[in-house]
């Protein structure tokens, strides 16, 4: 009887995050989370400012929607340092009351 070797070669599989997109592409979907994560509605109502993250609710959506992903964690950390930057800088859009 004839012994057959098992021959333990490991496959490669991609990850199904990963896409077959050149780096412009990946830069630029990083640029767009940024500008996204930045934008704030400021409602003010005399001496009350309340401000609201609408570039972060928005950017959450585009990144769970996505068709072609990557890295979930790298596109959240990007709205969550936008989101923070914009906070400072004069970005979006502010609503006065009254």
């Amino acid at each position: 009887m004839v012994k057959t070797k098992n021959s333990k070669k490991k496959k490669y599989n991609r990850s199904k995050n990963t896409a077959n997109e050149p780096d412009s592409v990946y830069v630029l979907k990083l640029v767009l989370y940024l500008i996204i994560g930045s934008q704030w509605i400021r409602i003010t109502n005399g001496d009350m400012l309340i401000p609201i993250p609408i570039g972060l609710i928005i950017g959450i959506f585009f990144a769970r929607m996505e068709h072609f992903k990557i890295e979930r964690k790298i596109e959240y950390a990007m709205l969550l340092l936008s989101m923070f930057i914009g906070f400072w800088l004069p970005l979006g859009l502010e609503i006065a009351l009254g």
